[in-house]
Formats: C-alpha cells, structure tokens, sequence
C-alpha cells in the first residue's frame, strides 16, 4: 500500500524585520544531475562510525531537532526523545506496520557520490524501504550509478551491492535528461532523495510538494534569495499537506549535538555571548573539459566553481557549521559584514567561486560570530564551531568548559543514517517531520555572507528576506550556452 502523505519594504543596512513570506510565482521545470561527494563527508561519517557501539542504542527522537523551550529542562527534553524512540542500530530498524505492504517506495534525483550515499543511508535506516526510480542529467551517472548499485565497488572504501528486495529499479525507471527529476517524482515514489546541487533544490521540491511526495534534500537548499524564498513557501505547503520535509544538516540528529545544544539551553556556559565556526580545508576535485562538451555542460560537470549552480562554499559546504550557530541562538542573525577572495584558484577553470571568506554575523541578541571558511590546496584543516558564553564555552559537538564542564560519553549512530532513521520513523508514525523552514534560514544566512563579502556591503536579514532580487536562474536549460563568469568585486559588484 501507498504510504500516507503526510510590509514594508527594507534597505540593505536596516536592521532586521520579522520574517514573512509573501507569494511566490510558479517557476519552470529545471534539470538535474549529479551531486559529487564533498569534502569532508567521509571523515565525519568515519569519525562517528568509529564511535558506534554494536548493542540496542537510545536514539535521539526527531522531536530533539529543536532546542527546548525556556522552562523545560535538559532532563526532560532527552527523557522525551529516549521514550519514544527505542531503535535498533543502523540496518535492523524494523517496520512499524506488518512487512510487505508498508513498502516505502524510493527514488532518487542526482546520482553522483552524494547521491548513491544517502540510498544507502536510507536503505540502512529501514529494511522496508526500496528504491525503485533514478535519474540524472547525465546517462553516465545513471551507469555508473546501476553499477555500485548492482555489483558494489572497491577501492579505499568499498561498498556491497545493494540488498536485493530493498533495489528495484528497472531500466525503464532510470530517466535521463533536464525532466529526468520530474519522471522520478512522477513514477509512484513515497518518498523522494533531492540530491543535485544547490541551484536546483527548489525547483525539485516544489515538484515534491505538487506531487504529494515526503522529501529528504541535500543542503544547502537555494543559491539565491529568490529560491529560498520558495523553500520557506514550500515548507508551509508541506505542512499543510502532511508532506515529510528532512534537510541533510545531519548534526542536528547526532546525539552528542543535540545532547549539548540542550545542555547550552539549559544554561551550562550561561547566557551566550558569541560564538566562531569554520570550515578550513584544502582543495576539490575539477572535473576538465572534454571538447564535446557544451559550456553548459562543461559547466554542470564542474558546479563547484560556478555560483549559479553551488552557491560558492561558503553556502555549498560552511552552511553545516552556519546552521549550528542558528540552532544556538534560536534563529538567524540581523546583519552580516564579510570579506574574502580568490588567491589560490585564479584559473579560469575555476569559474567565479572565491577559495577564502571571512564574515561576521550579528544576532538579535548584539552578540557576534565569526565564520571562516577556506579551500585552498596545501593548507591545514578544521572543521568545526564554538560557542561562548557568560560562565564557560562549548563545541557543539561534545564538550562544555567552565563551571558545568562536560563532555559527551554516549553512544553515537552514523548521523547520515539518523536523519533518514527519524524521516522514515516520523512518515510512519503519522507525524512527519519538516525541516524546510530552518534550512531554507540557514541557507539564507549563508546566502547574506556571501552577497555581503562579494559586494562590500553590510546587509541586513531582514532586507535579504523580504527586498532582495538576486534570482541567478539562466535563461535557458539546454545543452548550449550557459551563464557569463562574472567575478565578484567589492566595492564594484551590485547588491541586488
């Protein structure tokens, strides 16, 4: 059986209204394709697989994604999510309904590294769920995807082939092309992976919500203020039609974030008073120029280095640790000054995309956080946040200092399995759970960061929402011309 679906205007230096989103227009259908594994990926699921303990774990309920409200102790917030969620580990999360019919049916959108991952993680959290639709931009992707799939790979991190009644994807629902998504959404799917990059997340998700389809996308959801305006409208939508809405912002289901997230809102360093957070590597991967490629081609093999299609890192990839500080200080900021560059990658090669940013974010609060984030080959890495506050300091991710010193001894589960864990549990318990709104805030951050350092500008939150016009949309979807490199320059760079 089906699985049940679940004003004024602003100038850029005021300081920030209430959010409201107001209608939205109806877009055309966009393309898709594949979403390569990002940097990082690999060492954060190593980091927390190293830590599961092979037993029966309390798992966090998805309730726990939201701090609890003044009044409500950390006791009582863990207390909630641990009764109700009593899982097994990883691939034995058994059904809540009897086997056979209660089928989640799975397809997925973009079938590069990132992609093919989170079938697997969603496939671990739940033996009743089956793929049984992709598709991608490009034929190749669909290939190789069917291979891992079918026959497992090798190399440094091998995978086995999929289990055999959890894959029943047949050639004639592997579709290719700009439509590709639409044919996925349309070939009788419960539940949806949104895994292109960036630029087409919004597109894809109003198809999902259209369509009565339960949602996991990849983050960030937007590249520019008009789509995640979209995503905010969208995410209202969803609610309204019962529809499941999880973000890959996968810290938010890891127990050792949420258990520390609850004990900050329970006042162990005291009220906060600012805060850093980084995401510092070395270089990615390029993809070259085959000459029968179109730019626009060339282009979508190599998304990374164009805004249109990524956002630039500090939305693609620094948006983890951005979303963290939201969490913390209960919403996104009011304003944002920011600064950056190009030192390292000047090739053309590498499109527009900046390889350094540093911004700081202010919050309602007054108090400030310093984001940095950098990809440049040769150089050291960290990623990671920090919080202060008036009587000690914390990383999110374990560890409090001060008065209430602490550090996180629990168990831990693969949070790219979690996520998908707490998606399919809330589908089937009837209460689905809808990350769309935090994401599509947190990625407008990310967003206000980027447009500020480009242009020079400090500019407001508020102005973004409710003011901004930045639409990077081409003009067309076809295997041809494709957007203008435009390198940002401050001073020179219009805020629009």
């Amino acid at each position: 059986m089906r699985v049940p679906a679940a004003d004024r205007r602003a100038t850029p230096d005021e300081p920030a209204l209430q959010p409201r989103v107001g209608s939205v227009p109806t877009v055309r259908p966009l393309a898709i394709f594949a979403h390569d594994l990002p940097f990082g990926w690999n060492r954060f699921a190593r980091r927390t697989q190293q830590a599961v303990i092979q037993a029966t774990p309390v798992q966090p309920h998805p309730a726990m994604n939201a701090l609890p409200l003044p009044g409500y102790s950390r006791r009582q917030f863990i207390k909630t999510g641990a009764a109700v969620s009593l899982l097994p580990l990883l691939g034995s999360v058994p059904p809540v309904f009897g086997a056979g019919s209660d089928r989640i049916r799975v397809g997925l959108v973009g079938c590069g590294g990132r992609g093919t991952a989170a079938v697997r993680n969603c496939l671990a959290a739940d033996r009743s769920v089956q793929l049984v639709a992709i598709g991608d931009a490009f034929a190749d992707r669909i290939d190789a995807a069917l291979k891992e799939f079918t026959e497992g790979s090798g190399g440094h991190e091998p995978k086995p082939p999929l289990p055999a009644d959890q894959f029943g994807v047949t050639r004639d629902r592997c579709f290719t092309g700009f439509d590709a998504y639409q044919q996925v959404i349309n070939s009788g799917i419960d539940l949806v992976l949104l895994v292109t990059p960036p630029h087409f997340r919004p597109r894809h998700l109003q198809a999902a919500v259209d369509a009565g389809v339960h949602v996991f996308m990849e983050k960030p959801v937007a590249v520019d203020p008009v789509g995640a305006r979209l995503v905010l409208h969208l995410a209202e939508i969803a609610a309204q039609k019962k529809l499941a809405i999880v973000a890959g912002t996968q810290r938010r289901h890891s127990a050792d974030y949420l258990e520390t997230m609850a004990r900050i809102r329970d006042g162990a360093i005291g009220e906060l008073t600012g805060g850093s957070c980084y995401w510092l590597q070395g270089g990615l991967w390029h993809r070259g120029r085959q000459p029968q490629w179109s730019e626009m081609e060339y282009q979508m093999r190599n998304w990374l280095y164009f805004t249109w299609l990524s956002g630039d890192h500090l939305v693609e990839q620094h948006l983890h640790n951005i979303d963290i500080m939201n969490w913390a200080f209960g919403g996104p900021p009011v304003k944002a000054i920011g600064m950056g560059g190009r030192q390292s990658r000047t090739d053309p090669k590498y499109g527009e995309a900046w390889d350094h940013f540093s911004i700081e974010f202010e919050y309602a609060s007054g108090a400030r956080v310093q984001s940095l984030c950098r990809q440049v080959a040769g150089t050291s890495t960290r990623v990671s946040e920090r919080l202060s506050g008036t009587k000690g300091s914390a990383d999110p991710a374990g560890t409090i200092r001060g008065e209430q010193a602490w550090k996180y001894a629990g168990q831990l589960v693969n949070p790219y399995d979690q996520e998908h864990i707490d998606l399919i549990r809330s589908i089937r318990a009837g209460t689905p759970l809808n990350e769309g709104r935090q994401v599509a805030e947190s990625t407008l951050t990310a967003i206000l960061g980027r447009m500020s350092a480009y242009t020079g500008r400090e500019v407001s939150y508020a102005w973004l929402l409710e003011s901004s016009k930045l639409d990077l949309t081409p003009p067309a979807y076809a295997w041809g011309d494709a957007p203008k490199v435009e390198i940002p320059v401050p001073g020179k760079t219009p805020l629009v």
